[in-house]
């Protein structure tokens, strides 16, 4: 590797750790949540996993939208047009009240996703209850986002992953005292949420409030009110990641609220191996938002090939470090599932799941990080058109005909989704890489 190689790898390394730290916190909220649930019963951890589930496809896909201003900020950034990352924030921020408004509803009349999934009534009172309580940690989420947002463009992940560590050791004493303490159950889990949405929110901005030397954003200099033609850039790179990520999930959800139909103990399975993809996803997402960012930087300042050589580290570096995971998680897989859960039912079929999960997780690497770089770019409709085709095509299609039916052989259960899942990344990641190395070989728009 050449010496600009090198450079750009340890640019990558130094911003993508506090990420994935930052992350891992984020998704060792929903650990914690998954073990404390579990260590009540399998009607509580599924209730848990189903009104997750919910909740995320609703949160995930305002919250993607609003993922526009990174690729924004980082622009901006490497151009040196600091006084527009300030009105750019802000002009995100009335898009966030927005989405924050539309998705309370959502969450607090949540009756296609409880159709779709036939629930006991025990299990649809514990579903609603959980969403309702979660449903007031939305704002304060996407309140975050914006210093996510921000933050991240301008080089700065250190800082979000100090409130995201803070958040996660708010997390344990939270659900303790509302789960077990106050007797809430499956709905304290939501409940703690919130709280802890609030709390990095507020400490977040609290402590931006107090820093000095970054007047050159214009970040705190003046109110600005909503400008069309700014929020509509902002919609145009983000609603279709928007869309990319309510593909993602709905996968996820549907694929939860089906199985929810074999019974609790293999939902529990389910969520334990849901769960333990998306704690493992985190390793390469942050590396392709780092690649994301420093790409940015290059586009902004004029430098297309260092973009691409960023792009090309990036993706080198998640797929390889993925595979070693996959690995561990082959090998590994019924000693995981002793850490979820003590039900022997429940772990026998999760460690089925987890060994599915391995092949799953490389795909994964290859395709999250292609197309976070391809963010970086601002080229974020084909990777959507990509995902609709591959994830609800291939995945939830195929997943239902494997699972439910014995069109391509007998009946195969949970398994059938993941198997279909593992397909579908499988050939979004290829078409996805094909994408990123036609598109970076030009100079950008």
């Amino acid at each position: 590797m050449s010496h600009s190689g090198h450079s750009i790898l340890g640019r990558v390394v130094r911003l993508a750790w506090p990420v994935l730290i930052g992350q891992m916190a984020v998704v060792g909220s929903g650990v914690i949540d998954t073990v404390m649930a579990g260590r009540l019963s399998a009607l509580d951890l599924a209730a848990v996993g189903i009104g997750a589930s919910i909740y995320i496809t609703v949160f995930m896909t305002a919250m993607g939208v609003l993922m526009a201003l990174t690729p924004t900020v980082a622009q901006h950034y490497g151009a040196g047009r600091y006084a527009e990352i300030g009105e750019d924030v802000r002009q995100c921020a009335w898009l966030a009240l927005l989405l924050a408004a539309v998705s309370m509803l959502v969450l607090r009349y949540p009756e296609p996703f409880i159709a779709l999934a036939k629930l006991t009534p025990e299990m649809e009172e514990k579903v609603r209850a959980y969403l309702r309580a979660a449903s007031w940690g939305v704002a304060p989420s996407f309140a975050f986002r914006l210093f996510y947002g921000f933050m991240a463009g301008i080089g700065r992940p250190r800082a979000i992953m100090a409130f995201n560590l803070i958040g996660l050791a708010a997390k344990v004493p939270l659900n303790a005292w509302l789960m077990y303490g106050l007797g809430m159950g499956a709905t304290g889990c939501g409940a703690s949420t919130a709280m802890v949405s609030w709390l990095s929110a507020v400490l977040a901005w609290a402590w931006y409030a107090r820093q000095a030397g970054d007047d050159r954003y214009a970040l705190r200099s003046r109110f600005t009110l909503p400008k069309p033609a700014a929020i509509f850039e902002l919609v145009r790179v983000g609603l279709p990641i928007g869309f990319t990520m309510l593909v993602d999930v709905t996968t996820f959800t549907f694929m939860t609220l089906f199985i929810a139909r074999l019974g609790p103990a293999v939902s529990a399975a389910h969520q334990i191996a849901a769960n333990l993809a998306v704690l493992v996803f985190m390793m390469p997402l942050s590396i392709g938002q780092a690649a994301l960012v420093l790409a940015g930087h290059a586009l902004g300042a004029g430098d297309p090939a260092t973009a691409r050589r960023t792009g090309l580290t990036g993706i080198a570096l998640g797929v390889g470090v993925a595979a070693l995971v996959a690995i561990g998680l082959w090998l590994g897989a019924e000693q995981i599932t002793a850490l979820y859960t003590p039900d022997i039912e429940v772990r026998r079929i999760a460690a089925v799941l987890i060994a599915i999960v391995a092949a799953y997780h490389l795909a994964d690497a290859l395709q999250t990080t292609a197309v976070n770089i391809l963010r970086g770019y601002k080229r974020t409709v084909v990777p959507m058109m990509i995902f609709i085709v591959s994830f609800w095509g291939i995945g939830l299609g195929g997943g239902y005909l494997l699972a439910f039916t014995n069109t391509l052989g007998s009946a195969r259960g949970a398994p059938g989704f993941w198997l279909a899942a593992t397909a579908a990344l499988t050939l979004a990641g290829a078409v996805v890489l094909a994408y990123f190395l036609a598109v970076s070989r030009k100079a950008p728009p």
